[in-house]
């Protein structure tokens, strides 16, 4: 990132100030460098750490990290980690980027989402771990994971875990109407409108405009409506083919009123859920310890499928959310901080959090026989780890996000979202999300076309 773009990129954080996450210069503040050094050197120095001990801050909401963070500091008893919960999502990162513009507070590890650790990278907020051999680690993570990591040749964080994409679907309400569990969206089009007509309450799912999961979809149709080279940002939903793909089929959903107008996450939503009013989820692997906690009622109603298939035949498949842990830029000790990243993503920690509800992403997890046997009591005793470890391994490659995809999400509901509640298609929304973005992205300093 250039200096221009850097300045750009805080200024327009002032002007933006609650929707955007701004990126400061680099380099921000003390610590060793962590960007020097061979990977022997690193890795030496993380061993040196760990035997020496020290203070680490942790900011993170995952809750299986209060077990890891326990055993880790069992293992180590030197070494003191306090853990923090900042806030879920844009309320951590808005905090985590005032901290780093204020030069003091910045925590030595956050956890950040995969669609906007490029936002952080990009702003030399976080640290490359190159230097302590993480880019030898690409076969210990699936791809998704992975990919969602490395920008512009580094590696930005480590996995923590990954949402590969499913289809949840009741089967009491499938059952009921004789109903056939899609295998293509142009079958869930059909399911949703024999659904619909069988009960007028009834919906094959609930959608008032999410950006993260219209970008989950349209990755999985094959689209790259985004491309990212450095400072060089295309934005393109007009001509892509996946983006196509998907607006085809959600359209006719939209336009037939064939969505219940529920917004996720609600009481209402999870009322939906539960009474068979909103039929199917299409979402990450993490959603099944949400079922079992907040959808309780419904417990042996509900199965997992595979997702549907934009082409019949073909198993592409996309992630959906999913977290890495990161070393900040400003940290004072990042070799134990990288130190704290191994042992919660690719050490013992990993089988804590799996105990704990987390959904993995090492390979070696993902395809081991008792991950892969564990039979879900919610599902009613399926042994649904069969087919979020298959989707894992089917998530296409060469997805990119904006590198101010939290800003661009920010401004869905205001753009995409008008095709929900008015004439506008959800190309028009498209068209004008994308003309908001390349706004934005080039008062930062960015070139987008």
């Amino acid at each position: 990132m250039t200096n221009t773009v850097v300045r750009r990129w805080a200024q327009g954080v002032a002007v933006l100030a609650t929707a955007a996450l701004g990126l400061t210069a680099c380099g921000s503040s003390g610590g060793s460098d962590s960007g020097s050094g061979s990977k022997t050197s690193g890795a030496n120095a993380v061993q040196s750490a760990l035997a020496k001990g020290g203070d680490i801050t942790v900011w993170a909401w995952e809750p299986t990290l209060k077990q890891v963070v326990a055993d880790f500091q069992t293992k180590y008893p030197k070494v003191h980690v306090k853990l923090i919960n900042a806030g879920t999502g844009n309320d951590q990162y808005t905090a985590l980027q005032n901290a780093v513009q204020a030069g003091k507070g910045v925590p030595d590890v956050a956890q950040i989402e995969y669609y906007a650790l490029g936002q952080f990278a990009l702003g030399k907020s976080v640290a490359d771990l190159s230097p302590y051999g993480a880019k030898s680690l690409a076969k210990t993570y699936s791809p998704g994971p992975w990919n969602s990591v490395n920008v512009n040749g580094g590696v930005y964080g480590l996995p923590m875990d990954s949402g590969p994409m499913a289809l949840f679907y009741n089967k009491k309400v499938f059952d009921k109407y004789k109903i056939p569990v899609p295998t293509t969206w142009d079958q869930y089009l059909d399911d949703a409108r024999k659904l619909h007509q069988a009960d007028p309450k009834a919906y094959i799912t609930s959608d008032t405009g999410d950006a993260g999961m219209t970008t989950s979809l349209i990755w999985q149709a094959g689209g790259k409506p985004y491309t990212v080279d450095g400072t060089k940002v295309s934005v393109d939903f007009g001509s892509d083919q996946g983006t196509a793909a998907y607006t085809k089929v959600w359209q006719q959903l939209v336009s037939g009123h064939l969505l219940s107008p529920v917004t996720g996450w609600t009481d209402q939503w999870y009322k939906g859920l539960a009474d068979g009013t909103i039929a199917t989820l299409t979402t990450g692997a993490w959603m099944p310890a949400n079922f079992t906690s907040g959808v309780a009622a419904a417990s042996g109603d509900w199965r997992v499928a595979p997702l549907p298939q934009w082409q019949a035949g073909a198993q592409a498949s996309a992630e959906n959310g999913g977290s890495s842990l990161a070393v900040m830029q400003a940290s004072k000790n990042k070799e134990l901080a990288y130190a704290f990243l191994q042992y919660a993503d690719q050490g013992a920690g990993v089988q804590t959090r799996i105990k704990g509800g987390a959904f993995p992403a090492t390979t070696a997890d993902l395809n081991s026989p008792a991950f892969l046997n564990t039979a879900f009591p919610y599902f009613g005793g399926q042994q649904a780890n069969k087919i979020f470890s298959q989707s894992a391994k089917n998530v296409l490659r060469g997805w990119s996000y904006l590198p101010f995809q939290v800003y661009a999400n920010s401004i869905f509901n205001d753009t995409v979202g008008k095709a929900y509640v008015s004439a506008t298609t959800l190309t028009s929304g498209l068209k004008s999300w994308q003309d908001a973005s390349v706004k934005y992205g080039k008062q930062q300093g960015f070139s987008v076309s």
